[in-house]
């Protein structure tokens, strides 16, 4: 027998009317099934994940870039002529003479007229900090 049943009606020929025994709401009046939007929501994440990589990776950039800067000054400094023992906590300045070799003194860049690279200060952990260029 092909009865034709309301659309409403939840009804199958094995099982008849079941509506009370399935797993989700089958009247009228039920809260309606929303699928969520996932892409939507992938996609914010993903934006907002990415953000932070790029924020992290530029304060790391940063860092790294600062180190090698002061690297590359320490081993200027270092590898300059000098003939004395640095004292920490003492100002010397960096020169280049006229054979294009560096070295370091006490002297300032305004007490006589030598080509001038900075001016450095030995810490306890025997970095030469740039105090100015």
């Amino acid at each position: 027998m092909n009865t034709k049943r309301p659309d409403n009606v939840v009804y199958t020929e094995p099982e008849g009317y079941n509506a009370s025994l399935l797993s989700y709401p089958t009247n009228v009046g039920a809260p309606v099934i929303r699928v969520n939007d996932l892409v939507s929501w992938k996609s914010r994440g993903i934006s907002a994940v990415n953000k932070e990589f790029e924020i992290k990776f530029k304060e790391l950039k940063e860092q790294y870039d600062a180190l090698m800067k002061d690297y590359e000054w320490n081993e200027m400094v270092y590898n300059a002529q000098f003939s004395f023992e640095p004292v920490i906590g003492e100002l010397y300045h960096l020169y280049r003479n006229a054979n294009g070799v560096l070295f370091l003194s006490l002297i300032g860049p305004n007490e006589w007229n030598k080509e001038y690279i900075g001016s450095f200060q030995l810490n306890s952990d025997k970095k030469w900090i740039l105090k100015s260029q």
